[in-house]
């Protein structure tokens, strides 16, 4: 089903968790996740704000549809959610490619963000620990030599070619994201110290905290995250 959404055509509907009530705070999981990978969020958050829990294109029960599985189409699919919703500013949470998305997001529709949190986001596949990377980029080279022989092959190679060839962005371009913004990550996160460091330089008055953990620090210190993310929303 195709619907058009202002000047948006969108192929998708997206599949999502919503609670709670007052201002909107959309939630962006990682590559390969769903919706739920925000449980620890989702009740605490819906406490104060309005909770919209999405599953991205091709994710969780959200279909993969016929356009390009790209950080900027999501972006995009974003927008047109949004509007399906009638949501015309929000807050932004992202992790990983979700942080990715909000990202990119937030530097095409600056109009359309209150506050943006930016957790275990990276600007290209240089700021992820080649420990990590170097697993995708060849599990993601195998899967595209076999993506016209196999659907599931076809499905890796998107998924992983997600961590390979995306969100591209330019520390530079960063001055242009006019939201208030978190940048929070774990202190062994498989994104590199410097490139987070790198990406709260380059954003206007954001703000950087490390908590004690690895790339899921919401998955798995909840509470401590929860924490930072609502006193940086109440400032």
């Amino acid at each position: 089903m195709i619907k058009n959404i202002g000047k948006i055509i969108m192929d998708i509907q997206h599949f999502y968790i919503e609670k709670g009530q007052g201002e909107p705070i959309i939630l962006l999981h990682g590559n390969g996740e769903d919706s739920s990978y925000f449980k620890g969020q989702i009740s605490e958050l819906s406490k104060q704000y309005h909770v919209y829990a999405i599953d991205t294109r091709g994710h969780g029960k959200t279909s993969r549809g016929n356009r390009p599985f790209t950080i900027r189409q999501f972006a995009e699919d974003l927008l047109g959610f949004m509007d399906e919703h009638g949501i015309h500013k929000t807050h932004l949470l992202g992790f990983s490619d979700g942080g990715n998305i909000a990202m990119v997001f937030a530097l095409r529709h600056p109009d359309r963000v209150n506050r943006l949190i930016l957790n275990g986001a990276n600007l290209n596949a240089a700021g992820v620990k080649r420990s990590t990377q170097i697993p995708i980029e060849i599990g993601y080279r195998i899967a595209a030599k076999f993506s016209e022989k196999s659907d599931s092959a076809r499905f890796h190679a998107e998924m992983l070619g997600l961590m390979v060839n995306d969100p591209n962005v330019n520390p530079e371009e960063l001055s242009g994201i006019q939201a208030k913004t978190l940048v929070i990550v774990g202190t062994k996160d498989m994104i590199k110290e410097e490139h987070t460091q790198l990406i709260a330089a380059n954003i206007p008055d954001s703000e950087l905290v490390f908590i004690k953990g690895n790339h899921f620090i919401a998955n798995k210190k909840s509470e401590e995250f929860n924490k930072a993310v609502v006193d940086f929303l109440n400032r």
